[in-house]
């Protein structure tokens, strides 16, 4: 048993240690803005979320692991939404409105599902793979991408290592 908890434990080490790399390659320096409408038709601008971290996921229906990731990031928008971040799902297929809303509807995503067809480049940067996620700073930099599923305890550790860097950054403004 000792023995499991020790590889446990370097897995999870590891495993964060990977996360942080990948996922703390800054894109840009400058605040990105862009505006995509939801499957209801409301207009999103990024900006309209400044203030507060955003998740912004590309994920498609089709896509096994982004169909995993579903719940965590549920988890975490339902969390901190509220508080001092959020989640934007980008729908980066070409699908039918009522389709997706049925889809979104059967998976209980409470987050925003913006819809953009499907390209290479994103106004975030490039899309290698599905899911792919952006990290945006409360003050609308982009400040990591991760290609691949992403966990509530991930973007939770992530944010808490950047957040006193954040708020420096935000008096020296």
């Amino acid at each position: 048993m000792r023995d499991l908890s020790r590889v446990f434990t370097v897995f999870y080490t590891a495993s964060l240690l990977l996360f942080v790399v990948l996922f703390s390659q800054p894109t840009s320096a400058d605040p990105i803005e862009f505006k995509l409408n939801d499957i209801d038709g409301a207009e999103h601008q990024l900006s309209d979320y400044r203030g507060k971290w955003v998740v912004v996921n590309f994920w498609a229906t089709w896509c096994p692991p982004c169909l995993k990731e579903i719940p965590e990031l549920v988890d975490f928008y339902d969390e901190h939404h509220q508080k001092n971040a959020t989640v934007l799902g980008i729908a980066f297929e070409d699908i039918g409105t009522e389709q997706l809303r049925e889809f979104v509807e059967s998976y209980f995503i409470s987050y925003p599902i913006l819809r953009m067809s499907p390209k290479q480049q994103s106004p975030l940067g490039r899309i290698t793979g599905l899911p792919t996620s952006f990290l945006i700073s409360p003050s609308g930099d982009v400040v990591a991408k991760h290609v691949g599923i992403l966990t509530v305890k991930m973007i939770e550790d992530f944010i808490d290592q950047h957040d006193d860097s954040e708020a420096v950054q935000a008096v020296q403004k």
